[in-house]
């Protein structure tokens, strides 16, 4: 494997689909509020949260490379990383290199926005750029912050930084859909760090799965997605989001599936990959889902 191949594998394209759909999650709302945005803003707001994303990834997989985790992890297709450093070790400061440079593109992005929108755009990108640059060394040390940490990366600081690229307003809808979201993500990161508990605690780090134990984590997924659903009904209750908004129930009984499953499969690598699966495609589910209900 040549080290661009390795570059790319490092910045997990797979699972770059999350970020467009928060942000499509923002860009729903906006239209919702009659006042459809400019493309070339649309796109842009697009571009750098794909790049936000995969500047994330990269860091990531640089830091556990040089820490040694990625040696003595256990890869599932859904945690622990691409595996990419470890088998071409050469790409180490390429994919450093390609991290920064990805950041860059995501400040320059978040420039144009601050000269259009002005403070607003300054406290929401300051918020994205800390935490892609302190999760890995930084956030996984500290239990509750690894834990919301990704949830109001992508749910908060995404999906209001869209409304706010756009130059729509920070409404109820807004609130209670980057809520969802907050919420939603935060329960995948956790769900994802049971598998790596063991190798996470042998290089220092402490999320709630290391300090709580793998059971306790399976009770605080299932608390997660019963609070995700009940703001989600909680919006559509109150008019926060539109009556369409409840085809993002849909999701729920495999959630309720999943849930019942967890306790059962912690100590099954190949049962858990399956929940582990089934997690991820929840998640995507609910959020497009979402985005259509809002849209209709």
């Amino acid at each position: 494997m040549s080290e661009a191949v390795a570059v790319v594998r490092a910045s997990r394209p797979n699972f770059l689909v999350l970020a467009p759909l928060c942000v499509g999650l923002g860009v729903a709302v906006a239209w919702q509020q009659g006042e459809p945005p400019a493309l070339l803003d649309t796109v842009l707001v697009f571009i750098g949260a794909l790049l936000a994303h995969a500047a994330v990834n990269l860091f990531n997989e640089y830091e556990d490379f040089t820490s040694g985790l990625d040696l003595i992890t256990t890869r599932t297709p859904f945690s622990g990383g691409s595996g990419a450093l470890p088998e071409v070790p050469g790409a180490a400061k390429r994919v450093l290199a390609a991290a920064i440079g990805t950041l860059a593109l995501v400040i320059l992005i978040g420039l144009y926005f601050l000269w259009q929108r002005g403070l607003p755009m300054l406290v929401l990108g300051a918020a994205g750029v800390v935490l892609i640059l302190t999760y890995t060394r930084w956030i996984t040390r500290s239990p509750l912050l690894c834990l919301f940490a990704p949830g109001i990366g992508f749910g908060p600081v995404m999906v209001l930084g869209t409304l706010v690229a756009l130059g729509a307003r920070l409404d109820a809808t807004a609130l209670t859909v980057s809520v969802i979201s907050l919420i939603l993500v935060s329960e995948l990161l956790l769900i994802n760090q049971i598998p790596d508990a063991e190798a996470d605690r042998k290089i220092g780090r402490r999320h709630l799965v290391i300090t709580l134990g793998t059971r306790a984590a399976a009770r605080l997924v299932s608390a997660m997605f019963i609070s995700g659903y009940a703001v989600l009904v909680t919006g559509i209750i109150t008019g926060w989001l539109p009556l369409a908004s409840i085809l993002s129930l849909a999701t729920a009984p495999f959630a309720l599936w999943l849930v019942l499953k967890l306790p059962g499969a912690i100590d099954q690598p190949d049962a858990l990959n399956v929940l582990l699966g089934t997690n991820v495609a929840i998640l995507l589910a609910t959020l497009a889902l979402l985005i259509v209900g809002l849209s209709l």
